[in-house]
């Protein structure tokens, strides 16, 4: 008589689940590769998560509470705005100079194949990056309000800018940029605070 399932860990083969998707993206985390990694059959992942979709938006959610939670608490801290700024740029070299997990932020990673991502999961993850972009921009409007950053700056411009730069530096590190490449890069992007700061806007 067949026994019971093996029991296991759910937080942790959640959290080996979210390292596939994370380094392999949504399409190319094979059901043979996820469960091997989780240390469950296909019928126990079925019976835990639903199906590979549900399995993939708690792992984003387990992402976000963790390794991209860490990455952008200091945006709503108490830390000045741009070093705040700076900091969420050098997390992106950190996370290449480790190698216990992969580089890259999943939820920009993810979103590089849309078409082959389900519609509903897709849809979240705009609104996850756009959400993101939005945190950005208010804390650079309380900034502006609390006199870190010039009257004539535009919150949305830089938040647009350093998000752009953020997204950029995460596909380098998915590509294998070594983490010199990737703090330089950031260092440089804050070359251009002082004129975002003060509203300096070209006259070309």
């Amino acid at each position: 008589m067949a026994g019971r399932p093996r029991s296991f860990d759910r937080e942790q083969a959640l959290a080996r689940a979210m390292e596939v998707f994370w380094s392999k993206g949504y399409s190319d985390a094979s059901m043979a590769e996820l469960t091997a990694a989780m240390g469950i059959n296909a019928p126990s992942l079925y019976a835990a998560f639903g199906s590979k979709e549900q399995l993939f938006r708690e792992a984003v959610a387990l992402y976000q509470q963790t390794q991209g939670g860490t990455a952008w608490a200091c945006i709503d801290g108490p830390t000045p705005v741009r070093e705040a700024i700076e900091g969420l740029l050098l997390a992106v070299a950190e996370s290449a100079a480790s190698g216990d997990r992969p580089s890259g932020c999943l939820v920009v990673l993810s979103g590089a194949y849309p078409e082959s991502l389900p519609k509903d999961v897709c849809a979240d993850l705009v609104d996850l990056r756009r959400r993101s972009l939005d945190q950005l921009e208010q804390r650079l409007r309380r900034a502006q309000a609390a006199g870190e950053i010039g009257p004539s700056a535009d919150p949305a411009a830089i938040a647009a800018f350093y998000s752009t730069v953020h997204q950029g530096m995460t596909f380098r590190a998915r590509d294998g940029a070594p983490p010199g490449e990737l703090r330089a890069t950031a260092e440089a992007a804050m070359l251009a605070w002082d004129a975002l700061a003060r509203g300096v806007r070209s006259s070309a």
